[in-house]
């Protein structure tokens, strides 16, 4: 037991015959050393996000009344408009508090934080227009639609921006929430390494609290008190702000619910881990059942509503996107036609959803005589084993080496899109050699159609392994939805300037 954290009397050696009871202790060798000064304390930076967020807020709606005000009538604003452009900003923060947009648990989230704006905007256009019915009042729909949009724009800008500094800030170790993680030594190292992933979630696990001892056999309430009590005690020792159980039996039902009290009364937050992974929040919802509260996960949508939407949301911004591009295809071709011999475009059989198979367009970027040489160049293969990649690939053209850089390669896979046989968000394209490779779970990539782009081209693109880009292709086929494709579509553009991971 680490030193400062009180040795339970159970702990002494136990007799010849006797179990002991399970309680939970910090080893020494997981503990981590956090320095509470070092960092600063979460009802401090909490404080600081909620003026800056609120302030944003009202800044936001100013500027939004403001634009509608001049925007729909110019210098000619009677005194009742002037009344409804102060009284909106106020209406506007008690909408966003409504939304939780104020809650601490959000904050520095993103998603969450941009959907509660969202919500907020679409409460406040309710509001406007249940009032204006209820007293009988004339209120200028132009107004209407020029504030409450300005004013949501504005505070998703400000939001963003409060989210790049506090991510920022994370990055160098500040403002995070000190965590305890409780549970199974497997479970423990699981949780303490996602947690430790992605530090823009704002967490740092600053000790781990397991269990030492042999369960025996008998009631859960008898051990309540022993259990509580080792792991109310590390909260105390190392200040914690939250305290992460990992899915265990040895804290669950009644357990867990009066170890929430006792949290609750020092203002600590208790969050559980299911042990699911790779389920985007959406799918997640917690259903009362018999005086439970039972994990309830969406199936995936492979077919339907959903699908329909995607396929009309694809070939409506793919023909936007083809006009808008058509000038750079048709300098690419000239280009491809001029520099080398051969066709300016080149068409390779891939396996689309379902197993279908269809002919996938890009620009030529190597040689003609490419396929045939590529035996000699097995050796010096630096892809992901399955895939073959070279940073210097002596087959490709001068030209082709841009076209790759900036991805203007597979702008010709529009075609496909329009054609619907792709999708402009989705799993990477395979090739029938690698479909014969894949595993029975694997499989399940192609319940949606490949993409011109997705998470693996945003993640790494050529860096990433096999596993990693599976991995990501089978998290895209579960959890994809509208808004997931724009956050890809724009993370993918990010992507290209930067020329990441392409070649």
């Amino acid at each position: 037991m680490s030193e400062g954290l009180a040795e339970p009397a159970d702990l002494r050696p136990a007799a010849s015959g006797e179990r002991r009871r399970p309680v939970w202790v910090v080893p020494d060798e997981v503990q981590a050393t956090v320095p509470r000064s070092a960092r600063f304390t979460e009802a401090r930076w909490v404080a600081r996000y909620r003026r800056a967020a609120l302030a944003g807020d009202l800044s936001a709606a100013l500027v939004g009344v403001s634009v509608a005000l001049v925007g729909r009538f110019g210098a000619q604003i009677n005194a009742g408009y002037l009344v409804i452009g102060a009284v909106i900003p106020v209406a506007w923060l008690i909408c966003v508090a409504l939304a939780r947009g104020y809650e601490s648990r959000y904050f520095g989230t993103g998603p969450e934080e941009f959907r509660s704006i969202i919500r907020a905007a679409v409460a406040l256009t309710a509001a406007v227009a249940i009032t204006s019915y209820a007293t009988k009042s004339e209120v200028a729909r132009g107004f209407v639609l020029l504030a409450v949009p300005m004013t949501c724009l504005a505070a998703m800008t400000g939001r963003w921006v409060l989210h790049r500094q506090i991510s920022w800030r994370r990055f160098a170790g500040r403002c995070m929430r000190r965590v305890l993680v409780v549970g199974r030594n497997d479970q423990v190292v699981t949780l303490h390494r996602h947690l430790e992933e992605r530090p823009a979630d704002g967490y740092v696990v600053v000790a781990s609290c397991l269990p030492r001892g042999d369960v025996f056999e008998e009631p859960v309430s008898d051990r309540l008190g022993r259990t509580e009590m080792d792991i109310l005690a590390a909260v105390d020792q190392y200040d914690v702000d939250v305290v992460a159980v990992a899915s265990d039996p040895e804290l669950a039902g009644h357990s867990l619910r009066k170890l929430s009290w006792a949290l609750e009364q020092r203002g600590v937050d208790l969050i559980v881990s299911p042990g699911i992974v790779e389920v985007a929040g959406p799918r997640i919802s917690i259903r009362p059942v018999a005086g439970l509260s039972l994990l309830h996960l969406e199936r995936p949508s492979v077919s339907g509503g959903p699908h329909l939407m995607k396929a009309v949301f694809d070939r409506v911004l793919g023909v936007l996107m083809l006009l808008a591009v058509s000038p750079v295809l048709l300098a690419a071709a000239t280009l491809v036609k001029l520099t080398s011999k051969g066709p300016v475009l080149f068409k390779q059989t891939r396996v689309g959803r379902g197993g279908e198979q269809f002919p996938m367009f890009k620009f030529r970027t190597m040689v003609v005589d490419a396929e045939e040489r590529k035996a000699e160049l097995v050796a010096l293969n630096e892809g992901n084993g399955i895939l073959f990649k070279m940073r210097d690939d002596p087959r490709i053209t001068k030209v082709g080496k841009y076209l790759r850089r900036f991805s203007i390669d597979e702008l010709p896979q529009l075609v496909n899109v329009l054609r619907g046989e792709m999708s402009l968000v989705g799993p990477r394209p395979p090739l029938q050699s690698e479909v014969a490779l894949y595993a029975i779970d694997d499989s399940r990539r192609m319940l949606v159609k490949p993409g011109l782009t997705g998470l693996w081209q945003v993640s790494g693109r050529s860096d990433l392994t096999w596993e990693e880009s599976m991995r990501l292709d089978l998290r895209y086929a579960d959890n994809w939805s509208i808004a997931l494709d724009l956050l890809i579509l724009w993370k993918t553009a990010r992507a290209v300037l930067g020329s990441d991971g392409a070649y």
